[in-house]
């Protein structure tokens, strides 16, 4: 019954540390589409010269406004700072669960380590794949 309640605290870590990273991408794409698509606002002045004909004028930026590079430079920030967290929470976890199980059963040793390093592996190409991410964020956005 403890193990399954362990287990049940794993699964469920793994779930909310899933949602997180989904999440943090999903807002960095909503910052980086909100910062390519904001319209250039424009002003029309009515002059008394051109007898009340309008002309555009440019408005000048706000504060209120955002740089475009500025918001995808954050949104990499978040989507890389989040992937790295992740991984390394999860890296730590399978190193100390491999070092517990070579402890408990140190024939097995080689057999754990192999499984503990493809693991390893497959977290740090999720960490790389959130890298290409946030430069295809900066760059090609």
């Amino acid at each position: 019954m403890k193990e399954k309640a362990i287990n049940l605290k794993r699964i469920l870590a793994i779930v909310l540390i899933a949602f997180v990273a989904l999440f943090a991408v999903a807002i960095t794409v909503v910052a980086t589409m909100q910062a390519d698509t904001a319209p250039a606002a424009e002003v029309v002045a009515v002059s008394a010269e051109t007898s009340g004909t309008a002309e555009a004028v440019p408005a000048a930026e706000t504060e209120a406004e955002s740089d475009p590079v500025s918001g995808k430079a954050l949104a990499a920030g978040i989507a890389i700072g989040l992937a790295a967290a992740a991984g390394a929470i999860g890296m730590g976890i399978a190193i100390a669960k491999s070092n517990e199980a070579i402890s408990r059963q140190p024939e097995a040793g080689d057999k754990i380590r192999s499984n503990m390093m493809l693991g390893i592996i497959f977290i740090e190409t999720a960490i790389i794949y959130a890298l290409v991410i946030a430069i295809l964020i900066i760059f090609a956005l």
